[in-house]
């Protein structure tokens, strides 16, 4: 990125849970604000706010600040898979939402930047090694089926020229645990990078995906089958 200029982005996702037959349960959205170009390369997140709603048709109200997120900094290049990435994260169902935004603009930047000289136009790629298991750390595994990523084409957009990357994956596995639940799933998500070709910067990117999972409560008889349907976006703000 251009000198040692700060850049900003607001990642917003919106997670929608409904039951196996689409009848709709809950939802919950996550907001942050992330920075990057800080000393050493570092990044940080700020005004990370989770807020929830069980009514499909009202707005989400003003959520919960998420205190441990606030000035959480980083090197991006450092494994943030591993547990004590987040040792001071309190414990708890509701942080893995925050160690999602850290994940998910992991893998946003990665397909950004990580396969340029590997992408033809409007030609499947294949990330190799990209269907081996991982630890998400500490809370679960994930297993990639296969990532496939895609250089469609250039657009216009926020008055830059952008290379535009298509990415998906599906039928991925996901098991996960964190007291007092425990769910056991597949995954697929899908979508779209735009990156400036004369700065290199991500200027937009988005994210669709969803899960069915078979979900254990602790002390609870029954186990569960949710759907959540999770849309996800991340905007240029300096």
């Amino acid at each position: 990125s251009a000198g040692n200029e700060l850049h900003k982005y607001r990642m917003t996702a919106v997670y929608l849970n409904r039951d196996l037959y689409g009848n709709f349960t809950g939802k919950t959205k996550v907001t942050g604000e992330y920075t990057r170009g800080l000393k050493d390369g570092a990044v940080c997140w700020n005004n990370v706010i989770i807020s929830g709603s069980d009514n499909m048709n009202e707005d989400f109200g003003m959520g919960t600040k998420q205190v441990y997120m606030e000035n959480f900094r980083y090197s991006p290049a450092a494994d943030m898979l591993k547990p004590d990435s987040f040792k001071d994260f309190p414990a708890g169902p509701e942080t893995v939402l925050a160690k999602n935004l850290v994940w998910d603009m992991g893998a946003i930047e990665s397909f950004a930047w990580g396969y340029t000289k590997d992408l033809k136009m409007n030609t499947d790629y294949t990330i190799p090694q990209s269907n081996e298991e991982f630890d998400m750390g500490g809370i679960g595994t994930y297993a990639h089926n296969n990532i496939h990523l895609c250089w469609t084409g250039i657009c216009s957009f926020n008055d830059e020229l952008c290379g535009v990357i298509e990415f998906r994956a599906v039928d991925n596995k996901i098991e996960m645990s964190v007291e007092p639940i425990k769910t056991k799933g597949t995954e697929q998500y899908w979508g779209t990078i735009r990156i400036s070709l004369e700065t290199g910067l991500i200027e937009h990117a988005e994210m669709y995906g969803g899960t069915i999972q078979e979900i254990e409560i602790t002390g609870m008889e029954n186990k569960m089958i949710a759907k959540t349907i999770r849309e996800l976006w991340v905007d240029k703000i300096q």
